[in-house]
Formats: C-alpha cells, structure tokens, sequence
C-alpha cells in the first residue's frame, strides 16, 4: 500500500523544500546582496566578482537604464541623468534635499521628482532599479525565484522613509518579510557569530546616513535599548568637507557646473579611500574657474573631518544615557559601514569608549550578512528558536487631546511590533463627531512636537459630554509602518489611517527635539498644568452656563442669578491669563458659589421624578 502526501491548498508538498531568501543592504552609496549556505551567511558577488554594487542609476534618452559599476563612470560626464545617493532622498520633501546636484520637483505625494531625460523619476523607482539588479543576481545565484528578502534601513529612518522603501521593493517585484534596521542586522552578523551575550554599541557609519544603537544580547535575544542617528550624515559629508577644501586651494567659487561639482565629489573620494592607507596623497583636478595639485595630509584631512566625527559621538552620548546604562557597561562595540574605515572615526570612537572596536567582519558586508540571516529565518529555513529580535520606536507617538496637550499612548524606545490603546471621550453634550491628531515627539504641546496624521470619526451617537467611550489604537509592525485605528463602544462605528508623512523629519529637528524635552522639562509640566486647568474651567463653565440657561431663571431669584452670571464671566476673562493660579482660583469660587444652584436642580429633579407616583411604585 503507497502512502500519499497531502498538503494544505497553495502550499508545498514538500514539508522540508528549502525556501530562497536573501538579505539586501540598500546603502546610500553601494548596495548589497546575501544568502544563506550551509549556515554561513555570504555576500553574492556579480559576474566579475564584485560584491557590492555602486547605488547609482543613469537614464538615457533612448530609453535605456544603467546601473551600478557602469553608470558611476558617467556620473561626470551626465551628472544630471546619473543619481547617485538617492536613499537621501527617500520620503522627503523639496526642502530637504536642497543641498543635491539635481533638477527637483515638488509632486501631490510630497515626495520629490528628479528631472531626467526619461521623465521626472521619483527615488522610490530609482530605488527599485537598484533592487532589481540586487534580486536578478540572487536568482542567478540561489537557481530560482525569490520567496522574499530582508532589506535593511537607517534605525532613525521615520514611517515615510520606510514605507518608500517598501514601495520600492513593491516596484521591484520583491515580496519584503520584514525592514529591519541596520545597526540591528550587524548585531545579528555579529551575535550569532560570536555567540556574546551582554550590551554591543553598533556604531553605523555609511555613505549617506549614520546611526547608533545600544543592544542587549541574550541567549539569542537581541533586543534594542536605545538608538538615535542622523538620515544625513556620512562619508557623503567627508567627501563634501574635502570638495570644500579643493575649492579654497583653487580660490573656486560657488557656481559649480553639474559636472564640475561631480568631478570634484570624484576626487574628493579617491583621496579620502587612499588616506585609509597613506599619510599622504595626491589630488589634482580641474575646472573652467581654476585648477590645482598638491598633496593632502592625513592630518589636514583628520581636521576637515572631525567636526563631523565629534558629531557622531554627541550621538553616542545620548544614546548611551537614554538605554540606561553608562559606557563602561558596553562590553563590545560594532563597526558598520564604509565610512568607518577612515582612521579618525575608529579611532575617537575607541578612544570615548576607552575599548578596542570590533572589525572582524567586512563593515561593509556585515549589515547585509545579518539581513541573510534574518530572511533565512523569517522565510522557514531556520527555526525560530534561533533567534528573537526586538526593535524599538525611536520617538514617541501620541494624540492631541483638549487644550493642545499631547497624550502620549506609544513611548518612546517601546519594543516593537507593538499595539497600545487607550479611551478617551466627547467634551460637549451631543457632540457625534471626533478629531484624531497624530503626532511624534517628546514635549507635552501639539505646538512642540510634529504632526503626522489627521483624521475623523464620524457618527458618534449624541450623548452628554464625557458619556462615548472612543478606543484609539496605536500599532506599529515590525516594519516600523504606524496605523491608528478609532472605535466609539456603543455604535461600533470605527475609522482608521496608516500613518505616511509627506517627508522625513529634518535631522537637527530629530536630535533638537530629544534635547528639548529635557531642556524645557520644567516648562513643559508647568505648560500641561496650565493647559489642564484651562480644560477643567471650560468644562466648568460649559455645565454651569447650560444649566443657567435651561433651570437658572425658575430656580434663582434675581439677585442669585446675576451673582452666578457674573462668577461666571469673570472666570471667562481670566481663562486664557498665564496663571494657573489665579484661573484654578476663579474656578473654585465658581464651584463655590454654584453648589446651592446645583442642590436645588438636584432637589427638582428627584421632585419631578416622583411626583404622581406612590410608595409602592418607588
């Protein structure tokens, strides 16, 4: 007798068929591409065996698209048609990208539109040519389709920016089983490898985007305590610092052709990757307002540098504090990226945590050596008891509630994926209608903090203030993508939005807005208790002058009615004075003063309510 094996409709009959993942590392100035072998992650190499692939993407007028290795080379001589560092521009709007060489437009979407000679391309589809390269070496590699990938992002990366790199890979034909960030996908490489257990400080330095995180490994847990970063920092920077020392030396002005200012950025990356191995190097170059040679020091490029260097470890600083712990309780510190082969990044960064820093695996490859090792997970390939992998959202999410305060429902440095929920209720009798305003940040005014969201719940049952029970739920995905959701108890109704901002939070804005909540901490609860009062007061004044109006006149003579009227009007006009105080005063005497007033209409109700009946009915 055969046995037949049956399986569930649409799924292998092969309980054990190895499924085909790959990690992609989608950096700033090269991307890569790894898979699982025999339990070792391995980057894939292309046909001349070169692992990395430029990010860069050229448009020709014929209709043709370039990528990588090929279009770098042409990135002088068609600077406007070559975009090079385009992940800068992920989910951002004009204004954040003023600094690049290239023709922006604005579009509805509030994400940018290059100019090129193909049409206005947005950084999503450039991202998506750079992916599709990725994916087809993969499947050449793996020998068939792709069940999914992992790609890596910035940890500071905010809901737009890694929705665009979902889109991308959307574009691209990928089915994505997770972002994950990039400092955690090295602690992945890293933490299986070595088996550690303890706090890794993962210092990511690459091209276009830096970023720390502050890691608990255990027993193949990792979980992230803190992280903090700049979208907008990197190798990119030395490169411009060196740009901006070329021209000074060559008494150049700002007006810079495409091409010139592309030559320039080339040289200026030849020299600072020569420095990684000499003390000194020669650069030459030539523009239409002067040329120059010379020779550029190690030294004198260690101080154009350090400025951005110091940056980086203000960074760590406040990273380190906000995870709770001191950086003597670091016990390993992780190098990621490119740009942390230049001496004076390893070295400050040894020097403030007064340890060795960890350099075994290729910086380059180790972001997407992790991503391979998650994706092999995450598609069924590897048990997973293996390993657990906790991220954590960045800054905190709230909502605006009355008096412009901002109730924090999601903290920040949560674990995430997560959910969190809470109720909240009418502020006027018969109110059928609710604005939900979401918002990021740390300071306890909607006028601090940034707007995400807006959206409305409609059909709420008229009932009397403060009697609906509106739930709105707060939940992040392990990708980090935001969805507020709003249900009213009684009637059921619900609406819901995934949080997509237009573009990213300015850098400086991220790190301001940390450094704020702790600055103006006093001022901020002062603030609230203000903003508080206020709320109470209205409410106040909204029950007593509806009660007035509807009972004062058959209930008070005259003079009591006026005398109320009164206490009434003048907590109004001392209402939006900056002391709470003297508001929280004028509110007591009112309650005060309306105590008898609220007896009597106690009293008649109770009245109305057994008049015409007897004992026995009561």
């Amino acid at each position: 007798m055969a046995l037949l094996q049956i399986a569930e409709p649409g799924q292998s009959a092969d309980p054990h068929q190895h499924k085909h993942a790959v990690g992609i590392d989608l950096g700033t100035t090269n991307s890569l591409v790894a898979v699982m072998r025999s339990a070792t992650a391995t980057a894939l190499p292309d046909e001349q065996n070169r692992v990395s692939l430029p990010s860069v993407v050229r448009y020709l007028e014929n209709g043709e698209i370039v990528v990588g290795y090929d279009a770098k080379q042409q990135a002088q001589l068609d600077p406007l048609n070559t975009l090079v560092s385009i992940k800068r521009c992920m989910g951002r709007g004009l204004e954040d990208v003023k600094d690049m060489p290239y023709e922006f437009e604005d579009s509805q979407e509030g994400m940018v539109q290059i100019k090129t000679v193909q049409g206005n391309k947005s950084p999503v589809e450039v991202s998506a040519q750079i992916l599709k390269v990725l994916a087809k070496r993969a499947e050449l590699s793996v020998g068939g389709k792709l069940d999914g990938v992992v790609i890596t992002v910035p940890a500071y990366f905010d809901e737009a920016q890694r929705q665009a790199t979902k889109d991308a890979a959307k574009v691209a034909g990928l089915h994505v089983l997770r972002l994950i960030n990039e400092p955690t996908a090295a602690a992945i490489a890293y933490g299986l490898q070595s088996q550690h257990t303890g706090h890794i400080a993962v210092y990511d330095l690459g091209g276009g985007t830096f970023d720390v995180s502050v890691l608990n490994l255990n027993a193949g847990v990792f979980e992230v305590l803190s992280t903090g970063g700049d979208t907008a920092l990197g190798g990119d920077d030395f490169d411009l610092a060196l740009v901006e020392y070329f021209k000074k030396k060559a008494n150049i002005g700002e007006k810079l052709t495409p091409s010139e200012r592309r030559h320039l950025l080339t040289e200026a990356c030849r020299v600072k990757e020569a420095l990684g191995f000499e003390k000194k190097v020669l650069a030459r170059f030539s523009t239409t307002q002067g040329s120059w040679q010379g020779h550029v020091s190690l030294e004198e490029f260690n101080e154009l540098i350090l400025p951005l260097v110091v940056k980086t470890i203000r960074t760590i600083k406040r990273v380190i504090k906000d995870s709770g712990l001191s950086k003597d309780q670091i016990d390993q510190i992780v190098m990621v990226g490119g740009s942390t082969r230049t001496k004076l990044v390893r070295e400050k960064v040894s020097e403030f945590f007064e340890k060795d820093v960890l350099t075994s695996i290729n910086p380059d490859e180790v972001v997407a050596l992790g991503a391979a090792k998650q994706a092999d997970l995450l598609v069924g390939n590897a048990s997973s008891d293996e390993l657990l992998l906790l991220d954590v959202c960045p800054l905190s999410l709230g909502i605006e509630t009355m008096g412009g305060l901002v109730e924090k429902i999601v903290n920040r440095n949560t674990t995430i994926p997560v959910a969190r929920a809470q109720e909240f209720t009418t502020f006027k009798d018969g109110q059928t209608a609710m604005a939900v305003h979401v918002v990021q940040g740390e300071r306890d005014m909607v006028s601090d903090c940034r707007s995400l969201a807006r959206f409305e719940l409609r059909g709420i049952p008229p009932m009397a203030a403060g009697a609906a029970k509106i739930k709105v739920t707060y939940q992040i995905d392990a990708d980090g993508i935001l969805t507020v959701s709003a249900v009213e108890s009684i009637s059921g109704i619900s609406s819901e939005i995934t949080v997509k901002p237009s573009f990213g939070l300015d850098d400086d804005t991220v790190i301001q807005m940390l450094q704020d909540s702790q600055s103006f901490a006093d001022e901020d609860k002062d603030a609230r208790q203000l903003a508080e009062t206020r709320v109470e007061a209205e409410r106040v004044i909204e029950a007593i002058s509806a009660a007035l109006k509807k009972d004062g006149k058959a209930l008070l003579n005259e003079e009591e009615f006026n005398n109320l009227d009164l206490t009434v009007a003048e907590l109004k006009m001392v209402l939006y004075k900056q002391d709470e105080k003297t508001i929280r005063q004028k509110m007591d005497q009112l309650t005060h003063d309306s105590d008898e007033f609220a007896q009597r209409r106690m009293n008649a109700g109770v009245k109305a309510v057994l008049t015409g009946k007897s004992v026995n009915e009561i």
